[in-house]
């Protein structure tokens, strides 16, 4: 089983941790002759695929290298523009890898936020008060767990549907926040949370929790 990442939410919604643990790649790669037959655009900082879908190739796809070289945002590392280039046909044949762009740190923040929101909605939309809010949410290849504290501080997992054991591993987070964060002099409420031994032991968690799918006594 995996799990893909873990998120942590101060009371205000802004994100003070985020760890990617697994994240999929989802890849296709192709050597295009002129015309190109798919229409790009840039989008968010990034050169996605906007029109026409072939050999694994979707529309949302962002251009990860050209002919070997990355590309980063609208160009490439060796400052092209990746568009621009593209429009020359003297730049033919070309080989294009294209997959879904990894999220950037303003995206994450972002996400973060709009969460934060859609919980406390969830919980103004609950028939009975005292509502807990969104404790999970399921799609067709990852499962959103969270776990709020009663300081309002929220632990976001996201993992294989499959996964088990997901609510002893948010309270083992909660655990390892309490011990290695809350107990670190050096560290500040509501404050991103830098702490090498956090990192470490959280690391630890999810390698049990995937291994085993629960923690035990003593885990």
């Amino acid at each position: 089983m995996v799990i893909f990442s873990v998120y942590v939410v101060n009371k205000a919604g802004g994100l003070i941790y985020q760890y990617d643990n697994y994240v999929p790649r989802a890849e296709a790669e192709k050597t295009f002759s002129y015309p190109l037959d798919l229409v790009l655009k840039n989008h968010d900082e990034k050169v996605v695929v906007s029109f026409g879908q072939r050999d694994g190739i979707r529309v949302g796809h962002a251009v990860l290298s050209i002919n070997g070289v990355d590309v980063q945002g609208k160009n490439t590392a060796d400052g092209k523009d990746t568009l621009e280039y593209l429009k020359d046909p003297a730049n033919y044949p070309v080989s294009i890898r294209f997959g879904r762009a990894r999220l950037s740190s303003n995206e994450k923040l972002m996400l973060a936020s709009m969460f934060h929101s859609l919980f406390a909605i969830g919980s103004q939309l609950s028939p009975d008060v005292g509502s807990s809010g969104i404790e999970m949410l399921e799609t067709d290849v990852f499962k959103l767990h969270c776990f709020q504290t009663l300081t309002g501080i929220k632990f976001i997992v996201l993992a294989d549907p499959r996964q088990s054991g997901i609510d002893a591993l948010l309270r083992k987070i909660y655990e390892i926040y309490s011990d290695f964060a809350l107990k670190n002099p050096f560290y500040s409420l509501e404050m991103p949370i830098r702490c090498e031994l956090f990192d470490q032991n959280l690391k630890g968690a999810l390698e049990i929790a995937e291994k085993a799918g629960n923690f035990g006594a003593g885990s």
